[in-house]
């Protein structure tokens, strides 16, 4: 089964990479962009046919590796 996890700065927490995204895109003319916040996206490819099982198991991976629960947060789609 795909899992689907996004893994995002938490608010508050300054995002450096973003701001400079932010900057450039402004620079390149889409003046609009009032904030960018950048994250990481995994696939997660688990040998599990029950969605609630795969699911469980890529909570505990986010919470052991994939996240730095201090300063991210994570979410599975």
């Amino acid at each position: 089964m795909k899992i689907k996890v996004v893994v995002t700065l938490k608010n508050g927490v300054l995002d450096p990479q973003g701001k400079a995204i932010q900057q450039t895109l402004n620079g390149m003319g889409y003046s609009n962009i009032q904030g960018v916040r950048q994250g990481k996206y995994f696939d997660l490819e688990i040998a599990e046919n029950d969605e609630a099982k795969a699911k469980v198991a890529a909570e505990e991976m986010c919470k052991k590796l994939l996240a730095n629960l201090v300063i991210e947060d994570f979410k599975i789609l």
